[in-house]
Order: C-alpha cells, then sequence, then structure tokens
C-alpha cells in the first residue's frame, strides 16, 4: 500500500506546484503593470497634481491590455494596476476596465471587474462609506462606496448609461467558493470632494 501513499505524496507536491507557479506569474504580471501605469501616471500634466476629480479629456482611450491607471483601496492598503479590458489576459495583470464603460471624469459608468483570488483579496472586508482613488495620466479622482449588491454572474443590468459619474467595482461571490463562482459581489462608489457636497445616483 506504500505506492499509493507515494502517488497521493506526487500528487499533492505537483498541485503545490503549479500554485505556486500560477500565484508567482500572476504577482510578476501584475508588477509588471503597476510599473506600466505609473509610467503612464508620470505624464500627469503638473496643472492637474492635487486637484480633485477634474474634467477628463472627451477623447481619452487606452489600448487593450495596456494598464493605464492606478486603483487604490485605502481599506485594503493596496494600490493595482487598472488594465484596459476584462478578458482573461487583462485580469491576469490586474483590474480590468470594461472596454465599453467610460473612464473616469467623463460623467457617466467606469466598470472594473477583478478576480477576489488576486487582486481583490481579502474585498469581503469592503464596506458602506470605504473609498477608492484612482489615479490616470490626466488627473486623481475619488470614489466612496453607497451601495453594495450581490447578482448573478450572468447579470448585466449592472452596466448601462446612468447620466451621472458612478464606480462600478465587481469580483466574484461567494468569496471562498471554490471553481467558478455563482455570483458577483458589486460595489457602487461616487465621486466626492473635499466637503463630500455632490449628490449621488443610486440604483433603484
Amino acid at each position: 500500500m506504500k505506492w499509493i501513499s507515494y502517488i497521493l505524496v506526487f500528487i499533492g507536491v505537483i498541485c503545490i506546484t503549479v500554485f505556486g507557479y500560477q500565484y508567482i506569474s500572476h504577482e510578476q504580471a501584475q508588477n509588471d503593470s503597476l510599473e506600466q501605469a505609473e509610467r503612464a501616471i508620470a505624464k500627469q500634466p503638473k496643472d492637474s497634481t492635487g486637484s480633485i476629480n477634474p474634467a477628463a479629456p472627451a477623447d481619452f482611450e487606452a489600448p487593450d491590455g495596456d494598464a493605464f491607471a492606478t486603483l487604490e483601496i485605502p481599506k485594503l492598503d493596496k494600490v493595482l494596476p487598472v488594465v484596459e479590458g476584462a478578458d482573461p489576459d487583462a485580469l491576469a495583470k490586474g483590474v480590468g476596465h470594461v472596454t465599453n464603460s467610460v473612464y473616469p471624469g467623463q460623467n457617466d459608468q467606469i466598470v472594473l471587474s477583478g478576480h477576489r483570488d488576486t487582486v481583490f483579496r481579502q474585498f469581503d472586508k469592503i464596506e458602506i462609506g470605504d473609498q477608492y482613488k484612482i489615479t490616470t495620466s490626466y488627473g486623481t479622482y475619488t470614489y466612496e462606496i453607497k451601495e453594495t449588491e450581490i447578482v448573478a454572474a450572468d447579470d448585466t443590468s449592472v452596466i448601462g448609461e446612468t447620466g451621472e459619474e458612478v464606480l462600478v467595482v465587481s469580483t466574484c461571490y461567494p468569496f471562498e467558493y471554490v471553481g467558478n463562482a455563482p455570483d458577483r459581489f458589486v460595489t457602487y462608489a461616487y465621486p466626492v470632494d473635499d466637503d463630500d457636497k455632490q449628490g449621488h445616483y443610486i440604483r433603484q
């Protein structure tokens, strides 16, 4: 029966090796994307430094697969690269920006997505009142979470024009689910300024 034990140990070693390789690959891809995003941000005009939620260029568009911004989540002490696209390749590099949504400062819905077991680990700690900060090559934008919900994985109703700026951030749910999770955890965050006087759109 010893050979069965050897086989089980061998399989365990293979699984650990594969997991370790995938983890290291994701971390390296994320680090590379963060460096790319920081290079893009370094081109930010000097007169935009320190300004809060400036108007964005109407014609701004990031190339597919490029990291063009960073997403800071103070609650989790994380700064993550934002990559154009939400396909598997983009999500392997960082937080994906859904291409048919707008960019910060363009006064409509911005949609970001990420894996719960990579960029959005510990996302179960996120609560209403927490903030996101997105830094781009043309300015920095701060948003506060005003609403959260859980929807089915195939529910596309969370994506659409709102007529008002809202940052939608989603990840797979349940957080501890093994395999392809059936649902999505979605947060809705709205622009804030120094006085937090801006009105907010609430989904019905």
